[in-house]
């Protein structure tokens, strides 16, 4: 019986001993677990944490790519307009360079005329010198070039008695040489210019004013060198200047005298200017 009851402690101890060791396992693996449960968990959230940051950047990649696009499409269009800009750049460069041809060759054509006419200018003015100083060698005649043309400067006390305007003997002697030059060139007009100083024309003078002095004048002249001396009429012009471009100052005898003259301008025709600036440049 005793051994019997020993026996049943025993085993109950044993059993006893199986169960704890069972329960500390069981313990064991329950805190394992419980700890791979949490690692678990913080690997989840990582992985959450993780997947929002990769949505936001994915987003963010996504509003970039679309912006590339849209910035590629722009550039391409803008690409496409400067294209047609570039192409329409050259065009009107070509044009320009080749109205800048056209204009250079017009440029030469009036330079080559202006260069013509100064020659001829200057051969005219050697040729009236020339008949000039022949027989007729008087500081009261000047010849000379200015700008465009060539003219004769004459003081009136050569050509007109004071307040007159009927030539005498002495001036058709200048005037008939004048006109042996003008014939010789046909193809240019002359214009005959009178000045007289601010001396007021006198009461009893049939003459109205220094205006009135200074037409008459040229007018003799011109009738004098188309009656006497068969230069073409057409080719005449009469004009008064009065006394209001002096050459000095009317504030003496001699500078007044200096004033009283008659000039004589040889110059081209406008119409042979115009036709030129009408030529076609080719």
């Amino acid at each position: 019986m005793k051994r019997i009851i020993i026996l049943s402690i025993a085993t109950s101890l044993l059993v006893s001993c199986a169960s704890t060791k069972e329960l500390e396992a069981t313990k064991a693996a329950h805190e394992k677990t419980k700890e791979e449960l949490l690692a678990t968990k913080t690997n989840l959230t990582k992985c959450l944490v993780e997947k929002e940051r990769f949505q936001e950047k994915s987003a963010i990649l996504q509003t970039t790519v679309d912006d590339l696009r849209k910035d590629k499409k722009e550039t391409l269009k803008q690409v496409g307009d400067l294209t047609v800009l570039t192409q329409g750049a050259n065009d009107n460069i070509k044009e320009t360079l080749s109205q800048l041809s056209k204009k250079d060759k017009y440029i030469n054509k009036i330079r080559a005329a202006a260069s013509k006419k100064d020659s001829l200018n200057l051969a005219v003015a050697f040729h009236l010198k020339k008949e000039l100083q022949e027989g007729i060698d008087d500081q009261d005649i000047e010849v000379n070039v200015e700008k465009t043309v060539v003219f004769i400067s004459i003081s009136d006390k050569l050509l007109f008695k004071s307040g007159s305007y009927t030539i005498n003997e002495k001036a058709s002697k200048v005037l008939e040489k004048v006109a042996t030059v003008v014939n010789g060139q046909p193809e240019m007009d002359v214009m005959i210019e009178g000045h007289t100083d601010n001396t007021p024309v006198g009461k009893k003078s049939s003459i109205k004013d220094n205006w009135d002095l200074s037409v008459k004048r040229s007018t003799a002249i011109v009738r004098e060198l188309q009656n006497k001396y068969k230069v073409v009429p057409s080719r005449l012009i009469a004009a008064g200047r009065s006394s209001y471009t002096p050459l000095v100052e009317n504030n003496s005898p001699t500078n007044r005298a200096i004033n009283r003259r008659t000039k004589i301008i040889i110059l081209p025709r406008l119409n042979q200017f115009f036709d030129l600036l009408d030529q076609k440049v080719e």
